[in-house]
């Protein structure tokens, strides 16, 4: 797994846009992201992720702006280097492909951009990564939308950037292309040493894809770190409701082909999940929602639910839904949420401290 830790970009932006306007836009960010892996920049419209990618991308010029990728600076109160001079990738919501020439025609293009030249080598191992080998002689009014955005990807690696920006990559295509892509997007998170910058209003595309998440609203940062971090906060500013959840790395260490489940071990636990077709000692990511998180004071063996985990309350907080809690687990190192009623909270009594049995059914457990 990537160090999504590791300092790689430090971005300081603050400027208010439309100033003379009667409704203007303040932009006030602050962030020192991974030098490789998926920041995932979250928020909704309006809040002012794609502005961000703007000023990184040099395409928004800002009253205080300082941005630097590995201690080089693209920019401070005596450097602006334009956009065009920018080692950059983009992908957007639209593949942008050349309609006159064909897939690998527009990868070919990209390349004479490369700094140093792209190598045959370089150039088949990108290719292979977004599994574009048979659609070489193939133009873009011959394919689907999600053909179309892995050549967009593969393009965009191919100029051999610092940093690879992608606005929104997802959003214009439906659920079966997205499927298709998203296998694409996590081999690349974890096979291109390179910072990404990923900006998205889908919490199940974070969930899935990032090591980092920045949650924006209001043209401010209100949360980011490590995604486990910042996904098991009870206190997150932007409230996820229904989505509630974390993320949780595990290893694979058992089949039961019988009942077609998985077993999956992380610290401090384990879960049956439906069998996805890994092998045995793969690193898998899983998403448990804090809605299919019952809690109970006891271990029910005569229950349908075969997921008991022993957790300590860390945490209660009043979901936005006045009805509703969220409760914050610890098992190990091990982060949960459960959402429950408060009359439930009141009527087992638990409070920090309390030790619990987490409840997670198999077939609610998400990848």
């Amino acid at each position: 797994m990537i160090e999504a830790a590791t300092p790689g970009i430090v971005a300081k932006f603050c400027h208010t846009f439309g100033a003379e306007l009667r409704r203007s836009f303040s932009l006030d960010v602050e962030l020192q992201l991974p030098s490789s892996g998926i920041t995932a920049v979250f928020g909704e419209s309006g809040s002012g992720k794609t502005t961000l990618l703007r000023c990184i991308a040099g395409l928004q010029r800002v009253q205080r702006g300082n941005l630097s990728i590995r201690d080089d600076i693209w920019q401070n109160e005596q450097t602006f280097i334009p956009t065009h001079a920018r080692p950059l990738g983009f992908v957007f919501q639209e593949s942008s492909l050349f309609p006159h020439l064909s897939a690998f025609g527009n990868l070919h293009y990209a390349m004479k951009r490369a700094d140093g030249g792209v190598t045959q080598q370089e150039f088949d191992r990108i290719v292979a990564l977004m599994g574009i080998e048979e659609l070489s002689n193939h133009y873009p009014d011959q394919l689907s939308g999600g053909e179309k955005q892995r050549v967009a990807i593969a393009r965009a690696l191919l100029i051999k950037p610092r940093l690879l920006l992608m606005d929104e990559p997802l959003a214009s295509l439906d659920l079966a292309r997205k499927q298709e892509i998203l296998p694409y997007l996590e081999t690349l998170r974890e096979e291109i040493e390179l910072p990404i910058l990923y900006i998205t209003h889908s919490i199940g595309e974070v969930a899935r894809l990032a090591n980092y998440l920045v949650v924006m609203e209001q043209g401010r940062v209100v949360a980011q770190g490590d995604l486990a971090d910042v996904l098991s906060r009870v206190d997150l500013p932007v409230r996820l409701g229904e989505d509630s959840g974390v993320v949780v790395q595990a290893t694979v260490v058992e089949r039961d082909s019988q009942w077609n489940l998985l077993r999956a071990e992380f610290p401090g636990g384990e879960l049956w999940i439906p069998d996805g077709g890994d092998a045995l000692d793969e690193k898998i990511r899983i998403r448990i929602l804090a809605r299919d998180v019952s809690l109970a004071l006891q271990s029910h063996d005569d229950s349908s639910i075969v997921n008991r985990l022993q957790a300590e309350v860390v945490e209660i907080k009043d979901d936005v839904d006045g009805a509703m809690a969220l409760v914050k687990l610890r098992i190990d190192s091990t982060l949960l949420l459960a959402r429950i009623s408060r009359r439930s909270v009141h009527h087992i009594s638990i409070n920090p401290g309390s030790r619990v049995w987490a409840q997670i059914k198999s077939v609610a457990i998400q990848r």
